[in-house]
């Protein structure tokens, strides 16, 4: 009687020992599918979208902010993509380093003369938005040292004559206002005008006023500079924003992810004075300029 006793005993507790043991392991697996799905965020991104407004999803709670049609904030929205998986392509037909930084590749084409960089391709995307929309005399930038070269004068076969910081212009060429000569103005634009022009020549933007269009600048030689091509806000008034860059050497213009914060990628926050961490630059101030 004894031995059945004990023997009843050992069974009770296999049983018992059984039965926590899988309760605890469905617990733990509970957990670490929970642990899961709060470590993964929601992609905000549609693969199938052919354009800044189509590929970059809206996260909840958030809406974006109406600009008038035919504005450049309009303009920048529904900029067109290359396919979901595109690379950045250097001007030399090289793949970048750096695969890992974006999400999506602006169907800017990419000079081979290797002139195109951060500043310029922004230079560039402005510049066609004015083409495109009938405005081709506003094209123009200051060069370095301050001196304006407008597409206008170009165009009237005005070229300049660059001595050290001296530069005058002068009519040496026959008047040409075709699209072709238009890219050629632009290669003279990219030779000497940059990020540090556009700084001094550019109205400073405080964080709370910025929209579409603004730029993220360092100053410098090189320094470097990003363009806000969309913005969302949500019902207590706090904006995000999606960020897009040229760089150098001379590559494929891309919509910046946001690694810093994988939850809202790729929308940025930003703080007046705070630093800005994007992929492939440090900005130790949230400093912004506006195109005039």
């Amino acid at each position: 009687m004894k031995k059945y006793t004990i023997s009843l005993v050992i069974v009770l507790l296999l049983i018992f020992m059984l039965f926590t043991t899988r309760k605890g392991n469905v617990a733990i697996n509970q957990i670490k599918g929970l642990a899961t799905s709060k470590m993964v965020p929601p992609t905000l991104i549609n693969k199938k979208g052919d354009s800044i407004f189509t590929r970059v999803l809206v996260p909840e709670g958030y809406k974006r902010v109406v600009y008038p049609k035919g504005s450049l904030q309009e303009y920048l929205r529904h900029y067109k993509l290359k396919p979901y998986g595109s690379k950045i392509i250097n001007y030399d037909d090289s793949e970048y380093f750096a695969q890992h930084w974006h999400e999506a590749i602006l169907e800017v084409p990419v000079p081979k003369n290797g002139l195109q960089q951060c500043a310029d391709a922004l230079m560039r995307i402005r510049s066609e938005y004015l083409w495109d929309t009938n405005r081709k005399d506003e094209i123009g930038f200051n060069f370095t040292s301050g001196h304006y070269c407008s597409w206008k004068k170009y165009a009237e076969g005005y070229r300049p004559k660059i001595k050290g910081d001296k530069v005058t212009f002068y009519k040496t060429a026959t008047p040409n206002r075709s699209k072709s000569n238009f890219y050629k103005y632009l290669n003279l634009i990219y030779t000497y005008a940059g990020t540090l022009s556009m700084y001094h020549e550019l109205d400073k933007i405080p964080v709370s006023e910025i929209k579409i269009g603004d730029m993220l600048v360092k100053p410098g030689s090189p320094g470097h500079i990003e363009l806000i091509v969309d913005e969302i806000i949500n019902a207590d008034g706090d904006k995000m924003y999606v960020l897009a860059q040229g760089n150098t050497p001379a590559q494929s213009v891309c919509l910046l992810k946001n690694l810093e914060d994988s939850s809202i990628s790729p929308w940025y926050r930003f703080q007046e004075g705070a630093p800005v961490y994007t992929p492939s630059y440090y900005f130790d101030e949230a400093k912004f300029v506006r195109f005039k």
